[in-house]
């Protein structure tokens, strides 16, 4: 995992509880519109049927209820961006936790277990409480950014599956393709490419010559919903400059090498 040693994005803490909340209340109700032949269908993630991905979606929030029931950890808290690179090894745990949750209940009751208490929860919990996650604790605030990712990276990935059209707020966007955008940064440090994602995100990255004035030598330009497929192996480098989704300008302009971030 790369060191973080760039100074961390700040994030609004009431601006992203808020976020959070709208979003999942976006996929809560989109789920209980979801008849059992919807549920059936697969998805893009492996062996996940779309019930698999909605137990999964609910336990973004439920996981936090459960740590939140428990004490705080005492352990040394990590950085914001070593989160990005420590989801790989979960990758197994996460599988069979949410196997085991579609097997449990339906996708609704899943949600109204955690839509009633996650509010409340929050409301009387600091910003600076320690959360547990598998690579270390994170400060709630943080966390809850990292809630964004999950929730945007998979309403897409239901939105896929479905055809659903379930509206990504606008927040929490921001938050997810400003999260993944600075663990690329942190990734390939350097100043030798500009990556913009209008309207939230420009980073530089990758070791080379830093560009001081004028427009910069080697620039990647996309889309907030591209990048975030990308950073996750939703979609690959080469499908993407095919399909005309990003602009790449420049010789070292080619981040296949880099991606996916988040897997």
């Amino acid at each position: 995992m790369p060191p973080v040693s760039k100074r961390v994005r700040s994030y609004d803490s009431a601006k992203t509880r808020t976020a959070v909340l709208a979003q999942f209340t976006a996929v809560r109700t989109a789920v209980d519109t979801l008849t059992p032949e919807q549920l059936a269908l697969p998805t893009r993630l492996g062996e996940w049927t779309v019930r698999d991905l909605s137990a999964h979606l609910s336990m973004v929030l439920g996981m936090l209820l459960r740590h939140l029931d428990r004490p705080a950890p005492t352990e040394a808290e990590i950085a914001l961006l070593d989160w990005p690179f420590s989801t790989a090894d979960a990758a197994t745990a996460v599988d069979e936790a949410t196997r085991g949750l579609a097997a449990e209940a339906d996708p609704g009751e899943l949600f109204a277990r955690v839509a009633e208490r996650i509010g409340p929860e929050l409301a009387k919990t600091s910003g600076d409480r320690p959360v547990p996650t598998r690579s270390g604790p994170l400060r709630l605030d943080d966390f809850m950014v990292t809630r964004c990712v999950e929730l945007i990276v998979h309403t897409d990935d239901l939105n896929d599956a479905t055809g659903l059209d379930i509206p990504y707020d606008r927040q929490a966007l921001a938050a997810c393709t400003r999260m993944l955008a600075d663990a690329l940064a942190v990734k390939a440090p350097g100043g030798a490419v500009e990556v913009r994602i209008p309207p939230y995100a420009v980073v530089q990255c990758v070791e080379g010559p830093r560009h001081t004035r004028g427009t910069p030598p080697n620039v990647v330009e996309t889309d907030p919903l591209t990048w975030i497929r990308l950073a996750t192996g939703r979609t690959g480098w080469a499908e993407a400059l095919d399909a005309a989704k990003v602009s790449a300008s420049g010789e070292r302009a080619d981040l296949a090498a880099l991606l996916p971030i988040l897997s």
